[in-house]
């Protein structure tokens, strides 16, 4: 698939969603940040935003599931039309049977990992999976400052994923901007989730593209 670049409606007008998700046509999914103020400190939308959403846009959607308890929840969103679903390591109970779940289901199956959560204890379940999203802010909040700590474990991820030789896309979310999005491509990762750097830019379509080149030049370079 090469770079992919899905903005997150985090840092859209909540209040406007369809109309704001209208203005990203570029995007190849759309990010749906769903947060339960639990698992995260902060309360954003439910399944039923996520329905209404799904029917009101053509554009794939890719679940975000930082909540306690996916292992009952997340196959609903897969039912609801999400493209991909992504838990936490931190919070499913039974990381394998969800993945299978989920796919079961019609949606890609996704895993995502914290920032102090390394990546090596779930080597072996890559294969499960069809995308590793490793976070590089504190899953809760948009705007946050992108953490270069990260980028080992974005590396090291990509050696396991190649090494399994593994078609799992690798996800990064939380502070990727231009300035940032080429470190990330460098570490390997291909599919890259952007807020404020798309939704609040003045053109929210060339932010998309611009974002793509610059990751697309760091990948060849």
């Amino acid at each position: 698939m090469g770079i992919q670049i899905t903005p997150s409606i985090l840092n859209a007008d909540l209040s406007r969603l369809a109309d704001e998700v209208a203005r990203i046509p570029s995007a190849d999914w759309v990010h749906v940040d769903v947060m339960d103020n639990h698992f995260v400190p902060n309360l954003t939308l439910g399944l039923p935003v996520f329905e209404s959403l799904a029917r009101a846009t053509g554009l794939p959607l890719d679940a975000h599931l930082m909540i306690d308890d996916p292992d009952r929840w997340a196959p609903a969103y897969a039912e609801a039309g999400a493209g991909s679903v992504t838990f936490h390591a931190e919070a499913a109970k039974a990381p394998v049977r969800l993945a299978r779940e989920l796919r079961a289901k019609g949606a890609r199956a996704a895993m995502a990992l914290k920032p102090a959560t390394p990546v090596e204890p779930y080597a072996d379940l890559l294969g499960e999976l069809d995308m590793l999203l490793v976070m590089t802010v504190e899953p809760g909040f948009g705007g946050q400052k992108f953490l270069d700590v990260c980028l080992p474990k974005i590396r090291r991820a990509r050696e396991l994923i190649s090494a399994a030789g593994l078609e799992v896309w690798l996800q990064v979310d939380g502070g990727v901007s231009m300035d940032t999005i080429a470190r990330c491509a460098e570490a390997g990762a291909d599919v890259f989730v952007a807020g404020s750097a798309v939704f609040g830019a003045d053109d929210p379509g060339r932010a998309i593209e611009a974002l793509r080149g610059r990751a697309r030049s760091a990948m060849s370079g």
